[in-house]
């Protein structure tokens, strides 16, 4: 007979993987799953393309914590319980084989997102698992209940259209929300909030002629937000707004809160050749005026930069493109020598990076222990996934957390019953 109850709020990453774990390890547990929309594991299904970035290639904790701007401290330790090795083991022991790309992004083989939805699904059928779809929970109300002269918690849930259910036990996998308001409905449950900002975003240029060189990549650029000490570097993505790309989203993710408080209205700086400066830049261009010197600018680019990019400086810079190297004059130099190393851009807003999107904030760490993510004031309640005040760049890190958050909170349930 199952005598415990417990109901993970939320049909997500984190809340699949608590919910998966718990019912498994314990089969005495009653797992309830409650998902307010229509559809299970949104996020899996979109990450990567559609092919699921499960987690990265990145086996040391110190390593780790290093992508996770927020939470760092807190996933060192929460990281020695579960971590990538183990995420990798869960997957391929039901069958499910991951493979690295060359920048560490982990995938299935399949390179598709469905295997690990049908995975988790599997899981959640075998271990008998109900899940109640399109049920929005409204509040939560925990009670204090004395069995055998001893006092133990439980919650009263309401949800949908004022429906109830009871739990001995709740796991919040309820995601990021972008407003502090959209917290309102875990009042009850003594939690301070880190007020929500966006993560991994992408910067919004309104009519800079840059943004008709769209679909155009340089591989390796230096983005720095100026007068802050914000600065990254790699893949940057012209697109038809603005900027993106590794190098931008890292940037966005890590001043998520300056820019916030910015308004999405700030400054930055490029190098776009980031192995020169101003200096060594201006000694190179010399060099080449000299072995280049009969040939036109336009034809001979020297830096390996995309032919539409190197064409958008030279016309940025007012360089004739038919001028020779030999007939560079001084002040075109120098225009060129800025729009290549110290290029400045005015930023005004974002855009939302496809449908990853993440945000800065949620329930206060300092509230949670992490060697199993319950809370520290209300024995019986547990967080997973991006509730909390945790948020890793791209490229797999934040489904890593989910996987740890929700295996973590599923031992912790099982020390309990």
């Amino acid at each position: 007979m199952k005598n415990k109850k417990l109901v993970v709020i939320g049909g997500g990453a984190a809340g699949f993987f608590c919910a998966v774990n718990a019912a498994r390890l314990y089969p005495q547990l009653q797992v309830v799953i409650i998902e307010k929309t229509s559809k299970l594991l949104s996020k899996v299904k979109v990450s990567g393309g559609g092919r699921c970035n499960v987690t990265h290639a990145c086996f040391t904790v110190s390593e780790l914590v290093k992508k996770y701007p927020r939470g760092a401290n807190f996933l060192k330790k929460s990281f020695h319980h579960f971590n990538t090795t183990h995420t990798i083991q869960w997957f391929e022991e039901r069958g499910v084989v991951l493979k690295t790309e060359t920048d560490g992004r982990m995938f299935p083989q399949t390179n598709n997102s469905q295997t690990i939805i049908d995975c988790l699904l599997h899981e959640a059928n075998k271990y008998g698992i109900e899940i109640l779809m399109n049920s929005p929970v409204h509040s939560i109300h925990p009670k204090k209940t004395i069995i055998d002269g001893v006092e133990h918690n439980s919650f009263n849930i309401l949800y949908a259209n004022n429906k109830e259910i009871n739990a001995d036990f709740i796991c919040i996998a309820s995601g990021g929300f972008s407003k502090l308001s959209q917290f309102d409905w875990l009042s009850n449950v003594g939690h301070s909030i880190i007020n929500p900002v966006p993560s991994l975003f992408t910067f919004n240029m309104p009519k800079h002629p840059i943004t008709g060189l769209m679909g155009v990549t340089i591989q390796n650029a230096v983005v720095k937000i100026s007068s802050t000490k914000w600065q990254q570097d790699g893949p940057v993505l012209i697109t038809h707004w603005g900027l993106s790309g590794p190098a931008i989203l890292k940037l966005s993710a890590w001043a998520a809160r300056d820019l916030a408080a910015l308004n999405y209205d700030f400054t930055i700086m490029i190098n776009w050749i980031p192995e020169y400066n101003e200096n060594t830049l201006r000694e190179k261009l010399s060099t080449v005026r000299f072995e280049m010197a009969s040939q036109k600018i336009s034809n001979r680019n020297p830096f390996s930069l995309p032919s539409r990019f190197w064409e958008f400086c030279l016309q940025q810079s007012g360089i004739n493109e038919d001028i020779r190297w030999a007939d560079l004059p001084a002040k075109e130099q120098n225009k060129l020598i800025k729009n290549l190393c110290a290029a400045s851009f005015d930023i005004n807003g974002k855009t939302t990076f496809k449908e990853e999107f993440v945000t800065a904030g949620g329930i206060n760490l300092a509230e949670i222990d992490f060697n199993n993510m319950q809370s520290k004031t209300m024995p019986g309640l547990f967080f997973a996934g991006e509730v909390v005040d945790v948020d890793g760049v791209t490229g797999g890190f934040n489904f890593q957390h989910a996987w740890t958050s929700g295996w973590l909170a599923a031992q912790g349930i099982g020390t309990l019953i």
